[in-house]
């Protein structure tokens, strides 16, 4: 088999990244030889690999200030309305190389690294993933990020400098044990520490009503110390800010509450103030009702609308002397998206600010903040939305408290007035749950606050109408949109998958980069038989790229020429890692049935972390490795299975797995993904889908067409239907023998044979009580594989469908959300006007 090509190889080729300028090669080595010489310590003559990352992060960092300070010039000059994204996560990965392709400086970097005798790719190795976040709402968050500086919007993006990212997953013995991630530890050379703009926020005390307003007496106060981030625009010099608060304590924290003796440990009570940004909650799709989470957002909050306030008074450069003292036109200035319920509290902070501070009146500020905020839903899963404690607010936020009565208060005597006498509806619209212990519905807070409520699909944004918010959608369903998720391509194809993107270049030019519907240029040129062979060729590459990398990290050996069937996301009941395991053994036990018989070789691939304190995601992760044990040394099966789980899956992995893939797996139970933005990176890097129809795979078969994709199993109205019925999995169970096999080979021990016992309750909870319906789509999965099998028997036909797929993949670019988010909800137009680079005059 032909070895992969050596990047120096690759180097000689023509790219898309176009060819570096000899000037630009020069200029990059003198710039890193000086950085080098400056970042070294003097009394080391041996510089470290780590030093040569640094220096050449700080390489490119130089080019990236410039345009910074200029696009944040031109914004003050031009005064456009202002997009604020609040997100508790945001899931940025590396940026080196990210940094380098969005400003088109990949190539002189490469080359002069290469002619400095070092390797580009072992530099960009060295960078830590910035892992704020758990999985796609943080990672949406950093592709929206991309996409508003690409389309010239005046966005900020805020949340969390947290200390302590997404925990490193070992696996040991084939449980998940987690390490902490301590990003930061060589410094971060993207964040420029801003102390100029540090600001207080906040806690706890006493609310009093005077004469003159209302105040908010004896808190405690943290300190928002403001880190800034440079997030670059494509090839368009515009360069947005991400802007994450980091908390400190004042210097008198806690020290008057002490005598002089207690100074010590005064002192060292600063970390209560500074856990706060410590670390991020390791929950996805799941809420965890702890006192420090909400600080967490309340503090992100507070910090944030202050900054935002200063920003629209004083709209000058650098000025800090407020301009605007009347908040009519906030609105037309300013637009807050919050990403979820996390950020909530900008509503009610919000109207503190205009009511106590500003003086506003209470309906003219509720005006105000509605029509600001907008908010996106992201889960219908019961678990995971936010209910907090009125008994923990009313120690913690006692104004905030007050204020969210007094919404809830107006909002149920308007429900009241319009269905009277329907007490059952006031009770299921209050914003106060009551019962054993009073909360706060965070979502229905949302609902009421904003002008904008979104689902992440379609078929999500329609649950989330028809049951989530029903209630809430016939009081105004104009409020009601959808904004499918995209992905942005630059990451997700031209820097994870080069050889794809140059090969897509070669037939259509670069437009698809910006302008991701181009791609459907390639649909005429499906049975193209250079063009197949090309795509082909570009994953049987990453294949070998990737079997390379396992080998090298992993000590595994896979054999490159088996269907790579991956599998990689959060794990999480709902995704149904356990029906793929169901899968594995059952095509296990067929090749030890019929050894002679002629089996398409594959390797299952399954990475994901699971939340520490969800007993059953890590039982998943065990029962994964477990299986791997046996079938993977199974003289018997040889190279035709494999099993593989990937360790500590995060962006720089997916990086790497996602082009090498040829089966992308979706398998969630119908109604319950929201929309999921790994079904469209694989299906942009040249893998097929097997899916449920949920989420975006929805749209993605309609754009594809569903016979380009393996689509199988209950739809929603199904699964509503086998609700109304009962759903019993003893049914499956007794009526499907390969099923019945693989549930008592796992419920006996044969793959723990150390541990006969070891997944009793993996199966108790699939026999008795699973919410996700495992075995009621195992016989429809089981068959569709088997059509994935027949048709990568035919490597043709095969990639033809992936060229189809790439095709019709435009749709799924975060541009294009970004776009709807901007016409539709915040009232601002994409600009593809150039800012000149920093070199030229302005004019």
């Amino acid at each position: 088999m032909a070895k992969p090509l050596t990047d120096s190889e690759k180097r000689k080729q023509i790219s898309v990244r176009g060819i570096a300028g000899l000037g630009d090669v020069a200029e990059v080595r003198k710039s890193f030889n000086r950085h080098l010489h400056f970042t070294l310590v003097k009394d080391r003559n041996v510089a470290t690999p780590r030093d040569y990352f640094f220096a050449l992060a700080h390489t490119v960092r130089d080019h990236l200030v410039g345009r910074w300070i200029r696009t944040q010039q031109h914004y003050y000059e031009r005064d456009p309305k202002r997009i604020y994204y609040l997100s508790l996560e945001f899931y940025m990965g590396r940026t080196l190389q990210n940094t380098m392709v969005n400003l088109g400086l990949q190539n002189a970097c490469d080359e002069a690294i290469y002619q400095l005798g070092l390797d580009l790719e072992e530099l960009e190795e060295i960078e830590e993933d910035a892992g704020l976040g758990n999985g796609g709402l943080g990672r949406l968050a950093a592709c929206f990020l991309d996409s508003m500086a690409t389309l010239g919007l005046a966005a900020y993006g805020y949340g969390i400098r947290y200390e302590f990212g997404i925990f490193n997953q070992k696996i040991v013995n084939g449980w998940q044990v987690e390490e902490a991630d301590d990003w930061l530890r060589y410094g971060n050379p993207w964040e420029k520490a801003r102390p100029e703009y540090m600001l207080p926020v906040h806690f706890y005390g006493r609310v009093e009503h005077t004469p003159e307003g209302v105040r908010w007496l004896d808190t405690q106060v943290v300190l928002a110390m403001p880190y800034d981030t440079p997030v670059p625009g494509y090839k368009n010099n515009t360069v947005n800010t991400m802007r994450l608060w980091s908390a400190k304590a004042p210097n008198d924290f806690k020290l008057h509450d002490f005598n002089v003796g207690g100074y010590i440990e005064a002192v060292l009570d600063r970390n209560l103030a500074e856990n706060i940004s410590r670390v991020l909650y390791p929950n996805d799709n799941f809420f965890e009702g702890k006192e420090l989470r909400l600080k967490q957002e309340y503090f992100v909050v507070a910090a944030t609308l202050q900054d935002i306030i200063r920003r629209f008074k004083s709209s000058k450069f650098g000025c800090r002397d407020p301009v605007r003292t009347c908040f009519e036109t906030f609105p037309d200035k300013v637009a807050i998206q919050l990403n979820d319920t996390h950020p909530a509290l900008a509503i009610p902070e919000l109207m503190r600010i205009l009511v106590d501070v500003e003086k506003v009146d209470w309906d003219k500020a509720w005006e105000i903040t509605k029509k600001t905020c907008a908010y996106t839903n992201h889960t219908v899963l019961p678990e995971a939305l936010e209910r907090w404690p009125v008994s923990m607010f009313e120690k913690l936020l006692p104004r905030h408290l007050d204020i969210i009565y007094a919404i809830n208060q107006r909002h149920l005597d308007h429900v009241a007035a319009l269905f009277p006498g329907d007490v059952d509806r006031l009770r299921r619209m209050s914003v106060i749950e009551e019962g054993d212990c009073k909360r706060i519905n965070m979502a229905h807070l949302c609902v009421i606050g904003t002008h904008a409520v979104n689902g992440v699909a379609r078929i999500h944004s329609e649950i989330v109408k028809q049951s989530v918010f029903k209630d809430f959608y016939e009081l105004e369903p104009e409020k009601f949109q959808n904004k499918t998720n995209g992905i942005t391509p630059r990451r997700w194809l031209l820097l994870c998958n080069p050889g794809l993107a140059d090969t897509i270049v070669e037939k259509i030019g670069e437009g698809f980069l910006t302008d991701l519907s181009q791609l459907k240029k390639l649909l005429p040129l499906a049975s193209d038989e250079a063009l197949i062979r090309d795509v082909a060729k570009v994953k049987q590459e990453n294949k070998l790229k990737f079997s390379a990398f396992l080998e090298k990290e992993y000590k595994v050996k896979i054999n490159p020429s088996s269907m790579f069937d991956v599998h990689v996301k959060r794990i999480h009941e709902y995704k149904r890692q356990l029906l793929n395991c169901l899968h594995v053994v059952t095509l296990y036990n067929r090749i030890k049935k019929d050894p002679a018989r002629p089996f398409v070789p594959r390797t299952v691939m399954i990475g994901g972390k699971a939340a520490p304190g969800y007993h059953m995601a890590k039982m998943i992760i065990k029962l994964v490795t477990s299986i791997g044990d046996v079938v993977n040394h199974d003289p018997v099966v040889g190279d035709r299975l494999k099993v593989i789980f990937l360790e500590n899956y995060r962006v720089s992995l997916a990086e790497k797995v996602i082009p090498a893939a040829d089966l992308s797996q979706q398998i969630s139970t119908a109604g319950t993904e929201a929309s999921g933005t790994g079904n469209m990176k694989f299906m942009l890097n040249g893998a097929l889908t097997i899916g449920t129809m949920d989420g975006a795979n929805v749209e993605m078969a309609e754009e594809a067409g569903a016979e380009n994709l393996f689509i199988f199993g209950l739809r929603v109205e199904d699964v509503e239907a086998l609700d109304q019925k009962g759903y019993h999995a003893r049914e499956y169970y007794d009526r499907l023998p390969e099923l019945r096999q693989a549930v008592d080979q796992i419920s006996s021990g044969f793959f723990s044979p150390k541990e006969p016992d070891c997944f009793k309750d993996v199966v108790n909870m699939l026999l008795n009580h699973d919410r996700f319906k495992v075995f009621a789509d195992y016989e429809a999965y089981m068959a569709c594989q088997a059509q994935v099998d027949q048709l990568y028997r035919n490597p043709k036909e095969w990639t033809k469908k992936v060229i189809k797929n790439i095709a019709c993949s435009g749709k799924f670019s975060s541009d294009r959300t970004i776009t709807e988010y901007a016409r539709d909800i915040w009232g601002v137009e994409p600009s593809d006007l150039q800012i000149p680079p920093p070199n030229l005059p302005k004019d």
